[in-house]
């Protein structure tokens, strides 16, 4: 199996700045896509940034050009860095991989517990 724990949450006022780190650990044979989700109150979850194991990256329309997606592949971390954030960014920001454990040949979708984002204005 695969673990992913988060961390870089917190309470931020409008215009500031966060990092958000996300640790795979486990029986890892190989991770491809890492991806960043989030979920505000009362809504669904959505994805903020994607990156390939080839370092394509991807974003939503409502974070380009303030969020920046970024990982260390020795380390299996992929990182969130959050610039002029606004209290729209708040919400539960979860990790996601797609990876595939030594004793298996598939490839599976792992989720983080998520870390919380506040945005005060």
């Amino acid at each position: 199996q695969v673990q992913l724990v988060e961390s870089g949450g917190g309470l931020v006022q409008a215009g500031g700045s966060l990092r958000l780190s996300c640790v795979a650990s486990g029986s890892i044979a190989s991770i491809t896509s890492m991806r960043w989700f989030r979920q505000a109150p009362g809504k669904q979850r959505e994805l903020v940034a994607g990156i390939t194991g080839g370092g394509i990256t991807n974003y939503a329309d409502s974070v380009k050009g303030r969020f920046t997606i970024s990982r260390d592949g020795a380390k299996n971390t992929v990182y969130l860095q959050m610039n002029s954030l606004k209290p729209d960014d708040t919400g539960l920001y979860y990790c996601n991989a797609d990876a595939k454990v030594i004793a298996e040949y598939i490839f599976r979708t792992y989720w983080g517990q998520g870390t919380q984002v506040t945005v005060s204005s």
